[in-house]
């Protein structure tokens, strides 16, 4: 019996390879990168004031690109690439080199290409959310020199040592099934850690803070959640019954915390906060993708549960009581919505951890080890329950010890080239000042408008800053 045309190997298609595989992966791939461009790009430019709409959609999409060139240039040996030592690759440019990249992956059933391709959207992504702690003050000069250097000294640690086979948590058998580590705890302590040393947004901006845009922030936000689904559902490097799982997981989940958030904020403040149901979506996400294949669908109800609750509870309530949580800036609470929240996930995960799920995932001999404290007790395993769980922690402790040195150094170092903070001037104006733009301009100086049944003079602070406070418009019907 002979294969149809379309399966037999060639060149372009080796025997290795799998097209549905590495067409999931590409599409994956691809999910991911929508998430920060455009997901991000619109969350963050639709939550801040209307002045730093710019300024922060342009920190995310420069994030993007110099990551992809730093990853092809160096970053992706340094995170997957020949043991240099325990926790680090060499760096090197092979990455750059088509016999690389048209040999099989290290994993999965295509070409090195399409791995570096979806790690890439990996890295990128992590670099924008721990923008979103530095958002309005951040020196852009200074943000272009911090990308590359987390990339390089903080971000390539991490994923080496739990994602590499050739790590050292990798070996002990941390479980972290796409990031809620690697990605989302060092984001969220990175970001809480600059935004200490940045300092704050001016007093002006932290005091009124509201959406300019909601229903652009609401569109960041589905894309955000949509894209989760090649985020967890890519994390195999195989189309499999496991990535279909892991998908579902992380809307079962995402799902309930939003609920859960919602109803704890119409409980004790009296209204349903959309802004709160975003953050809500959020930590579901997050907690979720330490485990979304390797844990029940009930089991990730109960994360829900718990991603919707302690989160609201350290950020609607503790933070205000704990000095240092008051005093550092961090603009959209990354340190809750995702160290916190990615730390649960890892902690949850090493309890609700199924043996055979992880089977499914690992494939490989010794997957007995990946054996969550549940499922220990329960089958008289607790050593390796204990076991996990404590494996779970110690990843959790390195991640948050690496990224609050690192990050430390390397805010240090930039001080020392250029101010990690924008000027009093620049604060004050925003995007106009920092970048010679401005979000909304809907008309040029001097023209006037008829834009109104009423006749009325128009708030013109409501407009570009280049416009003439002296001006008046004709207010009439529009046409």
């Amino acid at each position: 019996m002979e294969f149809p045309s379309n399966l037999i190997p060639d060149e372009a298609s080796p025997e290795w390879m799998n097209k549905g595989d590495n067409a999931w992966q590409l599409t994956a791939a691809t999910l991911v990168g929508l998430q920060t461009v455009p997901g991000l790009m619109l969350l963050y430019g639709g939550m801040v004031k209307k002045k730093w709409v710019i300024n922060s959609a342009f920190m995310a999409l420069y994030a993007f690109a110099a990551v992809m060139v730093c990853w092809v240039g160096w970053g992706f040996q340094m995170a997957f690439g020949e043991n240099l030592v325990e926790f680090l690759g060499k760096p090197d440019h092979v990455t750059l080199d088509q016999k690389f990249l048209l040999d099989r992956a290290f994993l999965g059933y295509f070409p090195n290409a399409t791995m570096v391709l979806f790690q890439f959207m990996f890295a990128a992504i992590t670099l924008v959310l721990i923008a979103g702690a530095l958002l309005g003050r951040m020196n852009f000069i200074a943000w272009m020199l911090f990308v590359p250097l987390w990339l390089t000294f903080s971000y390539t640690i991490g994923a080496y040592s739990i994602w590499c086979p050739d790590g050292w948590l990798a070996k002990l058998g941390v479980i972290d099934f796409a990031g809620g580590y690697v990605i989302h705890l060092s984001a969220g302590v990175a970001g809480f850690t600059a935004a200490c040393w940045v300092g704050p947004r001016s007093r002006r901006d932290r005091e009124r803070f509201p959406p300019n845009n909601v229903l652009m922030m609401l569109a960041g936000a589905g894309l955000l959640w949509m894209g989760w689904t090649g985020f967890n559902g890519g994390a195999p490097y195989v189309a499999s019954t496991d990535s279909a799982l892991a998908a579902l997981n992380t809307h079962v989940c995402t799902a309930t915390s939003l609920l859960t958030w919602l109803i704890l904020d119409f409980s004790v403040f009296g209204k349903p906060s959309i802004i709160g149901a975003v953050q809500g979506m959020i930590t579901g996400l997050v907690c979720i993708t330490p485990g979304a294949g390797v844990v029940q669908c009930w089991a990730a109800i109960i994360m829900g549960l718990i991603s919707g609750s302690v989160p609201w509870y350290t950020m609607m309530i503790l933070h205000h009581k704990i000095p240092l949580l008051n005093k550092v800036d961090d603009t959209f609470a990354v340190l809750h919505t995702h160290a916190i929240a990615g730390a649960l996930g890892g902690v949850l995960t090493g309890f609700f951890a199924v043996p055979k799920l992880s089977r499914l995932f690992f494939l490989v001999p010794d997957w007995e080890k990946y054996t969550g404290l549940a499922y220990g007790l329960q089958t008289g395993r607790r050593a390796a329950g204990f076991k996990q769980m404590g494996v779970q922690l110690l990843g959790i402790a390195f991640i948050a010890c690496l990224n609050i040195v690192t990050t430390s150094v390397i805010c240090l170092f930039i001080k020392l080239i250029v101010p990690l903070r924008m000027s009093e001037e620049e604060l004050e104006i925003g995007d106009e000042a920092v970048h010679g733009e401005i979000a909304y301009a809907l008309w040029d100086d001097g023209e006037k408008y008829q834009m109104s049944k009423n006749n009325s003079v128009y708030d013109v602070d409501e407009f570009p800053s280049s416009m003439s406070k002296n001006a008046s418009y004709e207010l009439s019907q529009m046409v």
